[in-house]
């Protein structure tokens, strides 16, 4: 037996804390969009987000690491501890080279950032402290959960923005045919702050809307942009064969295929056709060896304008297209926000969540779905058996990615 397993999740996202909270938020159609809190948005046109509540960062983080790091990376080392829990996992005494953290990063530590400015700006460079250096920056989660956990084993980040969690994967198979058995992948983000929000809002693409049912809906004639979120998902992938001789008593399913390209277009606009996009979904079922056909759910990125939900349909249409039966096509993210690098990881633990239940979760608010021929858009959460599920993201700038993720026959684990 040979492959790449899923042996653990890590949940922290705005539908909950843990893979159980999260899923059963979904299940039962919670969105988790709400009004910002925590500081007032009037001046910034935008004024819902999803947020991670009941999260206490000290029940997941020790003080002396609290005050040297941002909200990004307790969240990422709550997920981490989540996730090895979840499978039972820790380093071997003997071979601290035999785990490695391979996350995805995007826009690194917004809050500390925020009060380190707001202390230049009042009180002068003296103000800003050393802890500054690396709070901020985009491999902090990495590190931290290395240094704590004892995992020594080749890592590093991936910044693809919204791409970032599949991608993270992409380097995982990497590392473990090096000879690594053990990687923790995905990450969080945890954007929502003024100088963050700003940022943000510079894109174009965030909605304005102040209702939750008229924000964030993908692939909706009424669509105007999407809606931020934090949090995210870190996941423990294990060669099989290690997995096995260690004693794992759970596989949540299968990295079959993964494929990733780039529009080579333009640094902010999207390519004005899918072909990039599309081809990054054939190479992950290449990769797989499945067809078209064997595809029992697309999860999709759904970026929530008119122009990139177009080119998304466009794409999976010029692969899924011929079907006999159309393709099932879900946006989770649309309860949630877009969670930046944290978003697909998230998915990937939505998708296992479904195969192992055999739900597909609908998208939020979707009322008025836009024409796709050939494709089956959801738009309330279904019974249906899922053996094999696609997950695309892109991200800012041109990243496109894909991944094949099979349900491990539970006969192959006895």
């Amino acid at each position: 037996m040979s492959g790449l397993l899923i042996t653990g999740l890590g949940v922290v996202a705005p539908t909950g804390i843990g893979v159980e909270e999260h899923w059963s938020s979904l299940v039962r159609g919670e969105p988790a969009i709400r009004p910002i809190e925590g500081f007032d948005t009037a001046s910034y046109g935008v004024t819902l987000a999803g947020q991670v509540r009941d999260f206490v960062p000290e029940d997941h983080v020790d003080g002396r690491l609290m005050v040297q790091t941002d909200r990004w990376t307790w969240m990422s080392l709550a997920a981490a501890t989540l996730a090895a829990a979840d499978a039972g996992y820790s380093a071997p005494e003997d071979d601290v080279y035999a785990t490695s953290v391979f996350l995805a990063a995007g826009s690194g530590g917004n809050e500390f950032s925020q009060h380190e400015i707001q202390g230049l700006w009042a009180k002068g460079p003296k103000s800003v402290g050393a802890y500054q250096s690396i709070a901020w920056f985009y491999a902090a989660s990495t590190g931290q959960i290395s240094i704590r956990d004892g995992f020594k084993g080749p890592s590093g980040v991936v910044v693809s923005e919204g791409a970032g969690g599949l991608d993270s994967i992409g380097w995982a198979r990497r590392v473990v045919r090096r000879g690594t058995p053990a990687v923790l992948v995905g990450g969080t983000e945890a954007g929502i702050c003024p100088y963050a929000l700003l940022c943000q809002a510079t894109s174009g693409r965030l909605s304005t809307a102040t209702r939750p049912e008229d924000a964030y809906k993908p692939f909706d004639r009424r669509t105007d942009g999407h809606v931020i979120g934090e949090g995210g998902a870190i996941l423990l992938l294990e060669e099989a064969r290690a997995a096995r001789a260690r004693g794992a008593q759970k596989v949540w399913g299968e990295v079959a295929g993964y494929g990733a390209t780039h529009d080579a277009h333009h640094h902010e606009n999207p390519a004005p056709d899918a072909v990039q996009y599309a081809r990054a979904i054939r190479l992950s079922l290449a990769d797989a060896g499945v067809s078209p056909d064997e595809i029992d759910l697309v999860v999709a990125d759904g970026a929530g304008t008119p122009e990139l939900d177009a080119l998304e349909l466009a794409a999976i249409r010029a692969v899924f297209g011929d079907r006999a039966t159309p393709v099932p096509v879900t946006a989770p993210s649309s309860w949630t926000g877009r969670l930046m690098a944290g978003g697909s990881a998230l998915n990937v633990a939505t998708a296992l969540l479904a195969m192992r239940d055999g739900i597909v979760p609908g998208t939020a608010y979707l009322d008025d779905p836009v024409d796709a021929p050939g494709l089956d858009l959801v738009q309330q959460t279904r019974v249906q058996d899922l053996a094999t599920v696609v997950v695309l993201a892109r991200g800012f700038g041109g990243f496109n990615s894909s991944l094949v993720l099979r349900r491990h026959p539970e006969e192959d684990w006895s």
